[in-house]
């Protein structure tokens, strides 16, 4: 994904004290991208999108900010800060089925819990005068959680003998719970009445919260080993199954008119 951005005017400003960029005129190429890399504040006294390029939000900030006097956005053009997706939780390690008559396996380990996923970013838009040829998509969904990992199987018993009973199987593993799913950013617009119509009309904002992670499977019951009549081994028990994490919440968009 290249990162190759036409910025053009008088002058580019870091200001690291307020984490703030400005730029005279910020032009992001077709299907370029421009990345809020070191900044949570971007001013660009004119912004022009061309057709499908991107603006990727910093989800490291909590809440970012762009402010532009005039916006000229071109076709498919989109806006990301949406959470990241969860890791699934670890699977459970199998228990040991040992060597040797009338010895009995051991429990499988539990799966872990999936990670959260994270939440999407807050976004404050200020406009002035925009001009759009097509829907501009502003994506702050929340990150799926993420599944939770199966327990481990249970060892099996091995054989018995005339002189002691077959091993007993272990039990499984106790399956981890998904994980909840990440809240849905805020989109905050900062604009004239006058645009209202337009932004209603062309604007795509998608702030669905993250899917809950699946509860992992639990882990298979060890077996009990064959034995003389009479001296079979117990089998273990099975796992228990994990429970589904929350989703998470949707968000709203305000449009606060000047």
């Amino acid at each position: 994904m290249k990162r190759v951005v036409g910025v053009l005017g008088l002058m580019v400003v870091v200001s690291f004290a307020h984490a703030q960029i400005h730029a005279s005129k910020l032009i992001i190429k077709t299907k370029q991208h421009y990345f809020f890399d070191h900044s949570d504040i971007i001013v660009a006294d004119t912004l022009i999108m061309e057709d499908s390029s991107r603006i990727v939000l910093n989800r490291l900030k909590k809440e970012n900010y762009l402010h532009t006097k005039v916006a000229i956005i071109g076709k498919g053009c989109s806006i990301e800060g949406f959470g990241v997706n969860g890791k699934p939780g670890r699977t459970g390690r199998a228990g040991n089925s040992p060597v040797g008559p009338c010895k009995s396996g051991t429990n499988g380990d539990a799966g872990g819990r999936g990670l959260d996923g994270t939440a999407g970013v807050n976004l404050f838009l200020y406009l002035e005068k925009v001009t759009m040829k097509g829907l501009l998509t502003i994506s702050l969904y929340g990150g799926e959680g993420g599944n939770g990992g199966n327990g481990g199987e249970g060892g099996s018993g091995t054989s018995g003998t005339v002189h002691c009973n077959g091993g007993e199987g272990g039990s499984g593993g106790n399956a981890g719970n998904g994980a909840n799913g990440g809240d849905a950013g805020m989109l905050t617009v900062h604009c004239p009445e006058s645009l209202k119509q337009l932004l209603d009309k062309n604007l795509n904002f998608k702030n669905h919260g993250g899917r809950g992670g699946e509860g992992g499977r639990g882990g298979y019951l060890g077996y009990g080993g064959l034995g003389p009549p009479g001296k079979n081994g117990k089998p273990g028990l099975p796992g228990t199954e994990g429970n589904e994490g929350q989703f998470g919440k949707s968000s709203t968009l305000s449009i606060v008119q000047n």
